[in-house]
C-alpha cells in the first residue's frame, strides 16, 4: 500500500500532571483522520479522572477539573477509539505520552507508530526547534492548522493531533513520498 492510499490517525493526548506515587493520566484525546490531500476528520474529548489537574498542567493546557464534569473515561471512549485509530497508522510527534496512555487499554490493536518528531530530526536535521508549534511555525503550516481548528491552540489536544498530521502530509509532499509504500517512513 502507497503512502498516498493509507488513512492515518493522529493523536494527542493532554494530562492531568504527575504527582507522588501515581501515574500521570489522560484528561483530553484529540484525533485526526485522513488522508494525504484530503481534509481530515477530527475527533476529541475530555476525559474523567479519579484526581484533580495540577496547577503546572493547567498551566500548559488551561484544562480545569470542571471541564472534566460528566466527560468519559478513557476505556469508555474504546468504542470511539477503535473506529477512529483500529487498522490505521498512528501518528504523533514525540509518540511515548501517547503509546503509554493507549497501552493502558487492555489489549488495544492500535499502531504500527509514526512518530513526526523522529521523521523532522532526519529531514530537518538543522531546525532551529523540534518542537511541534516551533516546525510548523517555520514551515508556515500553522496558518492553515488554525483554519482546520479554528478557536484553539498550542497544548490542546485536538490543535496538537491535526498539527502531527498536517506535518506528516508537509513532508510527505516536500519528499515527493505520495506514492512509495508505507514502510518509507518508518524510521
Amino acid at each position: 500500500m502507497t503512502i498516498a492510499e493509507t488513512t492515518f490517525a493522529a493523536l494527542d493526548f493532554e494530562a492531568a500532571g504527575a504527582v507522588p506515587d501515581k501515574p500521570d493520566v489522560p484528561i483530553q484525546i484529540g484525533i485526526a483522520t485522513g488522508r494525504l490531500g484530503e481534509p481530515p476528520v477530527l475527533y476529541d474529548s475530555f476525559l474523567a479522572i479519579d484526581r484533580p489537574v495540577t496547577r503546572g498542567a493547567q498551566r500548559v493546557h488551561g484544562i480545569t477539573d470542571t471541564q472534566l464534569q460528566g466527560a468519559p473515561t478513557l476505556l469508555q471512549l474504546y468504542p470511539i477509539l477503535k473506529k477512529h485509530l483500529g487498522g490505521r497508522p498512528l501518528v504523533a510527534h514525540a509518540h511515548g505520552t501517547e503509546k503509554r496512555f493507549l497501552a493502558s487499554l487492555p489489549g488495544h490493536p492500535f499502531g504500527p507508530w509514526l512518530d513526526t518528531l523522529k521523521l523532522a530530526r532526519k529531514v530537518y536535521p538543522q531546525a532551529e526547534s523540534h518542537r511541534l508549534g516551533g516546525l510548523c511555525d517555520a514551515l508556515d503550516l500553522t496558518p492553515r492548522l488554525r483554519q482546520l481548528v479554528p478557536g484553539r491552540d498550542w497544548h490542546d489536544a485536538l490543535f496538537d493531533a491535526a498539527a502531527s498530521l498536517i506535518l506528516l502530509f508537509h513532508i510527505v509532499e516536500e519528499l515527493d513520498l505520495a506514492e512509495h509504500p508505507l514502510g518509507t517512513l518508518r524510521l
